[in-house]
Formats: structure tokens, C-alpha cells, sequence
């Protein structure tokens, strides 16, 4: 496994990285950013399932965010900590939209990890129908940072540079 102090902010491998692993496996929410049609920015946090190569959102057929994200497939994403210390995955890439017929199988898998299996059934069962469409979001990132706010921290260096900076 690659150490998080190995790579530079916005090289890829740092996906394989125990952090990014274990944000990637939390069941902390994803901030999905996108820029709307009229310019203007969006955020959204949402459940997410990572396929090991892939970070895989879904919604619901219909939804605004579907034309906005296949017009412009450049996307942010931040999974975070709220902890001392905060733990921050960053993503960026575009992501590829696809219309499914019926659930989308990392929408399962989301809701299994947030809410336990005998929620994701039940879900499952409120949702299920043969008219069901929905659109899977996925995320093969670019670039990729982290942050731990113990050997990486925004701007690089160490926490005595962050202070000297702003000393100055």
C-alpha cells in the first residue's frame, strides 16, 4: 500500500492510500460539486459506493442534476471528517452518466453500507418497480488530494509552515 506522505497533491495513487481507503469505505456523506448551466455552482452531499477504481453515485430518473452533469461531466468531490484531526479526500474528473433500468446496483450497496442491510431491503422494496429509471454517476479521478492535518496539510508543508505563512 502507498504511505500518504509518498505522493504529491493531485497524483491518482493516492486512492491506494490507507486514508483514502478508509474515507472511501466511511459512511460519511460525498460533497458532489458541478457547475449548472447558468454557471452558477451546485453541491450536493450524497451516499456513494467506491468499486475500487470508481466512485459511483446514483439518483433518481428526472433529476436536474442529469442534464447538468452530462453537459458539463467536470465534477469535485470532498469526503471529509468533522474530527480533531479533520480528514479530507479531494476528487476531481469527469464522470460518465448513464441511464439504468430499475436500481442501480452501487445504490444497494451505498445504502447496505450507510444503513445496514435490513434498511437497504426495505428500501429496496419501497423503490423497486418496473418503471423505475435511474442514472448512475460514476467518478474515475484525475486528480486526487489528501489532507490530515498531521504530515499534509493545505499548501503543503508542515504545520510550523502553515503558521509561518500566515504570520507573515
Amino acid at each position: 500500500m502507498t504511505t500518504i506522505t509518498d505522493l504529491p497533491q493531485g497524483d491518482p495513487r493516492l486512492l491506494d492510500t490507507d486514508l483514502a481507503r478508509e474515507l472511501l469505505t466511511s459512511t460519511e456523506l460525498a460533497r458532489l460539486a458541478y457547475v449548472a448551466p447558468d454557471g452558477t455552482p451546485r453541491v450536493l452531499p450524497m451516499m456513494f459506493h467506491f468499486t475500487g477504481d470508481e466512485v459511483v453515485f446514483a439518483t433518481f430518473g428526472g433529476a436536474h442534476k442529469i442534464a447538468h452533469l452530462r453537459a458539463r461531466p467536470q465534477v469535485a468531490v470532498t469526503i471529509d471528517t468533522a474530527g480533531d484531526p479533520p480528514r479530507v479526500l479531494m476528487l476531481r474528473g469527469p464522470v460518465t452518466v448513464t441511464d439504468v433500468p430499475g436500481v442501480v446496483a452501487e445504490y444497494i450497496a451505498a445504502h447496505e453500507r450507510y444503513r445496514g442491510p435490513e434498511q437497504a431491503a426495505a428500501t429496496l422494496a419501497e423503490i423497486d418497480h418496473p418503471d423505475l429509471v435511474m442514472a448512475r454517476i460514476g467518478l474515475r479521478p484525475t486528480w486526487v488530494g489528501l489532507l490530515d492535518f498531521v504530515t499534509r496539510f493545505p499548501g503543503g508543508g508542515t504545520a510550523a509552515d502553515i503558521v509561518r505563512r500566515a504570520r507573515q
